[in-house]
């Protein structure tokens, strides 16, 4: 083989990747609604992250969508949860959905920020009287499951952390005494 043949055979091997690539995109194709875990699916993650971001939304300080917290939700709910809170937390997510739907016509997604946070402020007192009122072998209520989950992976993040609490890194010596006055942000490891 001389050295035409190569660079005209390279020459096609590199045209027929541009044109597949071409037909690949201009032919409809797009990203499907992949699963993450065994429970949940990437469109379950971004409504975590937008209940979440409602919950800790971003003010001078990174909110919940920053710190990835949808992702943590999903990821903990399998890995923690048993199977009767996961089915709890589960069809709580859908009874979250339908119920948005049908009292703002539209998805929790798509809803502006003062319909999400008044439909999550009703949840949360729907939430504290469950739980007032439930006996100790009851599941939680899911809306109590998705704000513990919310708290937890924020305030766990990096972003949470570092940006919202104040962090040293460890190892370092325990200091019983640090100055603290009234107003200082809140320790996230000591």
């Amino acid at each position: 083989m001389n050295r035409r043949e190569v660079i005209s055979r390279i020459g096609l091997l590199l045209g027929g990747t541009v044109v597949g690539a071409e037909v690949f995109v201009n032919s409809g194709c797009g990203p499907t609604d992949t699963q993450v875990n065994k429970l949940f699916k990437q469109s379950d993650v971004a409504l975590f992250d937008e209940i979440a971001e409602t919950i800790l939304p971003a003010t001078s300080t990174p909110g919940a969508k920053a710190a990835k917290v949808g992702a943590f939700i999903a990821m903990m709910v399998q890995d923690c949860y048993t199977v009767a809170d996961q089915k709890v937390f589960s069809d709580g997510i859908k009874s979250l959905q339908e119920g948005f739907n049908k009292q703002y016509n539209t998805s929790f997604i798509k809803g502006t920020v003062e319909q999400r946070t008044a439909f999550l402020n009703a949840l949360d007192k729907e939430q504290q009287a469950y739980q007032s009122t439930k006996k100790k072998e009851e599941p939680s209520h899911y809306f109590r499951m998705l704000k513990e989950t919310t708290l937890l992976g924020f305030f766990t993040s990096e972003v949470g952390a570092t940006k919202v609490l104040r962090y040293i890194e460890t190892p370092g010596r325990f200091d019983g005494a640090a100055p603290y006055k009234k107003g200082d942000k809140a320790w996230a490891t000591t």
